[in-house]
């Protein structure tokens, strides 16, 4: 019998099952993406359990002894829903590329780019959502957005000179009271309804977000000074104004529906989507994933670059201050950097061999809305520098900026100019990704994650090599 005939016959029956099965998660559904989130899932499962059936023996790929020691760099060996990372076209999510999103996805009202909400809305359910189902999830979350006083008095209690991303973890881990997938599982709930609540937790954490990370910039930059959340705002929209830049109007929250988007997810394998899956495949519930998650995004290497990259540039036009800016004199600070043992931040990428699609788009907005800030001046002539210095010093595969190279000084331009607090945003972006994939990762009942390990005694004795 042919696989897809398989398949037919298999959907056919998971969605007779869901029916009776599932028929009670829709009661809380508020926006409409659950109850076309509970339509998809049976269709994804039957798929899931094809291509196991079909394709379980089949050979991915191959392990060196190289990739064992090189942080298991380029290994095929797990399977992330949401997003898939080209060396060559960059990132797509759900086959949609960043221009494709931004031409599709719905915007709010007066906007111009597109809402992180309906993004949420393609991640889950692999489809582009109407203006309605968008403003739909943006009613949603207002509606969760409600912080615990214990959540509250505790973000209040950190030392100012705690850095936000130990914040911001700390936070979420004490928002885990909530939990309504942790207390499902407590009380025995059917594995068949996982989904269920990881999708409660994921929607609830989510609409507390901008409200956690608010609430830290204000306490660590504007001495503890709240801004009320307004519940007629989008996601985004509410996220700026409680930081304190309503008075930048429409082109900074623009700034911010297209900063988190562009930053939602990377596909699985990079450190804050592999952990919070990881972490997640012990049952251990999204609040507690997504700190997880967040701990490896704040590494120096991961998320914590984007503030690194504006260090350099401060740094860079401060040695360089007075001299004629060219692109020789550029070229030799760059050298001299490399020279001493350090990076070049914001340049190079573990997979893209192209010039980071999200450095593009914000590029483009760039060239749009503040053409002559004197500090995008700067990144778009390191543009024409650092890759010929990187390629002629041999110091990557991929010279080409990545999407840490430009978000610094589109943030600065607006007087957002904290660069300790740059990752918090990172986090709230990508909690639409990972959270998204857990999900998934339990409506199709993922396994815990345990690779297998070797010694490196075991790796110089091996007979299949020797």
């Amino acid at each position: 019998m042919l696989l897809s005939t398989r398949f037919v016959r298999l959907t056919q029956s998971s969605v007779r099952t869901s029916q009776r099965v599932y028929s009670a998660t829709a009661a809380k559904d508020v926006s409409g993406l659950k109850t076309r989130l509970e339509q998809v899932i049976p269709v994804k499962v039957a798929e899931v359990a094809q291509v196991k059936k079909d394709l379980g023996e089949k050979v991915i790929h191959h392990v060196t002894v190289d990739q064992a020691y090189t942080g298991m760099r380029d290994i095929k060996s797990m399977v992330w829903e949401v997003s898939l990372l080209d060396a060559q076209e960059g990132i797509r999510f759900r086959g949609l590329s960043i221009p494709e999103l931004q031409q599709k996805l719905p915007r709010a009202k007066g906007g111009e780019e597109p809402l992180p909400e309906a993004l949420f809305w393609l991640l889950l359910t692999g489809e582009v959502p109407t203006q309605a189902q968008a403003d739909a999830v943006s009613r949603d979350w207002a509606q969760r957005a409600r912080l615990p006083k214990h959540v509250e008095q505790i973000i209040d209690t950190f030392p100012k000179h705690m850095h936000p991303m130990s914040q911001f973890s700390a936070a979420v881990l004490a928002l885990q009271t909530e939990s309504e997938f942790a207390k499902a599982y407590e009380q025995g709930v059917n594995k068949k309804l996982y989904w269920n609540y990881a999708y409660e937790d994921a929607m609830n954490l989510l609409a507390n977000l901008p409200l956690i990370a608010a609430r830290i910039y204000r306490n660590v930059y504007h001495g503890g000074k709240q801004i009320p959340f307004n519940s007629s705002l989008d996601w985004s929209a509410n996220y700026a104004d409680m930081l304190g830049f309503s008075g930048k109007g429409n082109v900074f929250k623009d700034l911010m529906r297209l900063y988190l988007v562009i930053h939602a997810d990377h596909e699985g394998g990079n450190v804050s989507a592999h952990t919070t899956h990881l972490v997640g495949s012990a049952l251990s519930d999204p609040y507690l994933s997504f700190s997880a998650g967040l701990n490896g995004l704040a590494g120096p290497l991961h998320g914590l670059a984007n503030q690194e990259v504006l260090r350099f540039l401060k740094g860079l036009q401060q040695e360089l201050k007075g001299q004629n800016l060219n692109n020789q004199a550029f070229a030799d600070y760059c050298r001299k950097i490399l020279n001493e043992g350090r990076v070049i931040p914001g340049y190079g990428h573990a997979v893209l061999r192209k010039t980071d699609p999200r450095y593009t788009a914000q590029r483009e907005f760039a060239l749009k809305h503040l053409p002559n800030d004197p500090l995008f001046k700067l990144v778009s002539q390191l543009y024409e520098v650092v890759p010929d210095v990187l390629l002629a010093a041999g110091k990557a595969k991929n010279p080409w900026p990545n999407v840490d190279a430009h978000s610094g000084c589109l943030l600065t331009h607006y007087n957002l100019v904290e660069e300790n607090y740059y990752t918090v945003m990172f986090g709230v972006s990508r909690a639409l990704g990972v959270l998204a994939q857990y999900v998934w990762s339990r409506a199709l009942g993922f396994p815990l994650e345990r690779p297998k390990s070797m010694t490196t005694e075991e790796i110089k004795n091996n007979k299949k090599w020797l």
